[in-house]
């Protein structure tokens, strides 16, 4: 049996809302996007964070979610960090309502293709996440989630149809990522709970 696993990686936050605390709202996305993890089936979950965020993840981990501590917050660090797997995917945790579907379609592809990436809905660059099988191809790029697009992966690749481009998803990086927010799609209590939360701290 195929042993997959998907790693939320805590990484730095570079924007919040005004009125709301920067580490109030990195915690309740990094909640938000940890409890999703936990609703997958048939993959194992854990999370990712440097040393000097340790604290992070043990604010928001479940009961036994294994926590990998890495150098820096990029993928290939989480993925060098994994033993024991058959694939692996990598996914942003500033992405509090991404549907579980959305993430199954990021794996579906390595059935037959070694890499796939979900990039990130909306202008600018960077990516959703990333799955690849393991171990990790050697052609596979450095790549950060705030700064990478498709195109860098494809590139990099043998051939461009090694790497699979799966549906993209809003990460909330900034105020046209807040206003997408769907108040009627269930989860994301954490982030839903901070936004209509009465005291706000600057």
């Amino acid at each position: 049996m195929t042993r997959r696993v998907v790693v939320a990686l805590l990484g730095p936050v570079t924007w919040a809302p005004p009125g709301i605390d920067p580490v109030d709202w990195r915690t309740a996305l990094a909640e938000d996007t940890v409890d999703m993890l936990a609703t997958l089936s048939e993959v194992e979950t854990a999370v990712a964070v440097t040393p000097a965020d340790r604290w992070l993840a043990d604010a928001v981990i479940w009961p036994g979610t294994a926590v990998h501590e890495v150098a820096e917050p990029t993928v290939n660090a989480v993925l060098a960090a994994l033993t024991g797997y058959d694939q692996a995917a990598v996914v942003a945790a500033d992405a509090p309502d991404l549907p579980g579907l959305t993430l199954g379609k990021l794996l579906r592809p390595l059935t037959s293709r070694p890499v796939a990436v979900a990039p990130v809905e909306g202008e600018g660059p960077g990516l959703l996440g990333v799955a690849t099988r393991l171990p990790v191809p050697g052609w596979l790029p450095a790549l950060d989630l705030d700064a990478a697009v498709p195109a860098d992966v494809r590139r990099a690749a043998p051939a461009p149809g090694d790497v699979a481009v799966t549906p993209a998803w809003r990460r909330l990086r900034g105020p046209a990522d807040l206003a997408a927010l769907n108040p009627a799609v269930e989860g994301w209590e954490a982030t839903r709970a901070l936004l209509s939360g009465p005291a706000r701290r600057g």
